[in-house]
């Protein structure tokens, strides 16, 4: 296999084998394992990974080191010249790849690491520590897959990924199944970028993300219980049908997400999700911080020193977001909205959900939001609604 000279990348090595099996000589892979100088890593992208260094991207902090990280930490620190036993090495992917013997170096074409981000961020810090010469410089474990199929790329880094609890999201990311969500919200926000990965972070900020996980929860709270209950299974139509869950399980709705994304026969769902998706976070933000929440008295509320209204918590908005899905019908051509009847009013909503809120469950939002008694009493005032516009054919298009 040949390294294309543009996208090259030298890779410095102690010892190299080649581990192929007889299915990858099949399959045109190769495999290449030993160890390397510790050095020969630093540099290496990681793009294909599903997650990259966890403590710190571009120089901000972004979490506390873990118990892996600190682990890492004290080993080059006290013992590097066991780091290579100890560590569990890296993988990298390329696309081509030729050895050089007498050099004892690799050039490799678009190299990726897909499994040990946090071995090459603590790498770094260690030998940025030291001025970029440490004293004693660690060697370390390596495997090099070498295949141009994109799509087992994704798959290897998923499986790689597992044994440290990768988060659904980044699974999600990688295999590209929040690309058609993410354009159309763009549909109705058109600067979003939505959190693809656990370590794209969620500021509120023009840099930061939107927050994927809880965009797919409240648009689950907003389609019609028909639509959602094909994706669900037998004994979860009544759930399906009630959207208590939407609140409150997130990684079960990324789940159901993957799911409808990826069975061909749910392609109708699909599609109603993603013409929901943008509307179901405008209805999210309204409701998040609806000035008329000021004269309720709701004690959990977050106001400004004026009273002004600022949170409303996610226990009392989910159950008004399910509601409105007795509003969501598709047009003529078959594109779903949530098309509010002139007659209603969010006064009558919100005083529904504060009663829900003090007599159901007893002042508290989390159990508003899990309650399915307050979705039940919410969702009736809106159907009657839907069924009256119905009739009269009084809807805002």
């Amino acid at each position: 296999m040949t390294a294309n000279a543009q996208n090259a990348f030298t890779f410095p090595y102690h010892t190299c084998r080649n581990i192929s099996s007889p299915e990858d000589d099949n399959s045109e892979r190769k495999v290449y394992a030993g160890h390397a100088p510790a050095s020969s890593v630093l540099e290496l992208e990681d793009n294909e990974n599903v997650r990259e260094y966890l403590v710190d991207v571009q120089g901000k902090q972004r979490r506390s080191p873990t118990l892996v990280h600190q682990a890492i930490r004290k080993t080059l620190t006290d013992t590097p010249d066991i780091f290579s036993i100890l560590n569990g090495g890296m993988v990298i992917v390329a696309k081509s790849a030729v050895v050089d013997d007498k050099a004892k170096s690799i050039t490799l074409e678009s190299p990726s690491i897909i499994n040990g981000s946090q071995t090459q961020g603590e790498l770094k810090r260690y030998f940025a520590k030291n001025n970029s010469d440490p004293e004693f410089e660690p060697s370390i474990r390596y495997e090099i897959i070498i295949t141009r199929d994109a799509e087992l790329v994704a798959e290897i880094s998923i499986a790689r990924n597992f044994q440290n609890d990768v988060r659904a999201i980044s699974i999600a990311g990688r295999k590209g199944q929040l690309e058609d969500l993410e354009q159309a919200v763009r549909n109705f926000f058109p600067d979003v970028n939505l959190r693809k990965r656990e370590t794209d972070l969620v500021t509120g900020e023009d840099d930061g993300f939107l927050d994927t996980e809880k965009l797919i929860q409240v648009t689950f709270a907003l389609m019609p219980p028909e639509i959602l209950k094909k994706i669900s299974g037998a004994g979860d139509q009544t759930e399906m049908t009630n959207k208590a869950f939407s609140y409150s399980q997130k990684t079960r709705c990324l789940k159901l997400f993957q799911k409808m994304v990826d069975d061909n026969a749910l392609e109708d769902v699909s599609d109603c999700f993603l013409d929901l998706a943008g509307p179901a976070w405008q209805l999210y933000e309204k409701w998040k911080s609806h000035p008329r929440f000021k004269g309720t008295r709701l004690r959990s509320i977050e106001r400004d020193k004026a009273g002004n209204v600022v949170s409303v918590p996610d226990g009392i908005v989910f159950p008004i977001l399910a509601a409105h899905s007795a509003f969501v019908t598709p047009d003529a051509k078959g594109k779903w909205a949530a098309r509010i009847p002139i007659a209603f009013n969010d006064e009558e909503i919100i005083e529904a959900a504060a009663q829900a809120y003090t007599e159901i469950a007893n002042s508290s939002p989390q159990l508003m939001g899990k309650s399915k008694a307050c979705y039940t009493t919410l969702h009736r005032i809106t159907s009657i609604y839907a069924r009256l516009a119905t009739k009269t054919n009084d809807l805002f298009a």
